[in-house]
């Protein structure tokens, strides 16, 4: 007999209450069962962090987090960044990553964008002005195999930069 549990959870500003296996993990949650394809499974070990998600503002991989652990927790996906917005519009870090064409396939695109907002976060709420060193540091979790980094460290810098 196959045990289930009931999670309470608000997940881009939705609330979500769901029957789940307890050993379902976050990301087959959010893409199986939510039918949020933006999370991208990649080396499914949490060494790529194509899958990183918020929980509570704080980025996760979701291929390591159980399901379970989100009952009672609000989860961001990068389908929620804009929903702040009441137009909808990109959220600072996307467009950032746009105007610094820090994009190319775009596979590791939405976990990068995720761990850079809650880097974002972190850093205004400590009041920091992050250096290039501090960057890197901060997105060293995320593996892209495309761009080389340069370009997507101009983009998080140009977040704290004030014209």
């Amino acid at each position: 007999m196959k045990q289930s549990i009931n999670i309470k959870s608000v997940i881009n500003g939705r609330k979500v209450e769901k029957t789940i296996s307890p050993s379902l993990l976050l990301i087959n949650f959010i893409r199986e069962e939510l039918g949020l394809k933006g999370t991208k499974p990649g080396c499914l070990e949490g060494e790529c962090g194509a899958c990183t998600v918020l929980i509570d503002g704080v980025a996760v991989n979701s291929c390591l987090y159980l399901a379970v652990n989100i009952d009672g927790k609000e989860v961001t996906t990068v389908e929620g960044l804009s929903l702040d917005s009441q137009d909808a519009s990109l959220d600072p870090v996307q467009e950032a990553m746009i105007a610094n064409g820090a994009v190319q396939c775009g596979f590791c695109t939405p976990g990068m964008v995720m761990s850079i907002k809650s880097f974002q976060k972190e850093c205004e709420m400590n009041n920091i002005v992050p250096d290039r060193e501090a960057i890197k540091k901060a997105i060293e979790g995320n593996l892209c195999r495309c761009t080389g980094y340069v370009k997507i460290v101009d983009a998080v810098e140009s977040l704290f930069t004030t014209d």
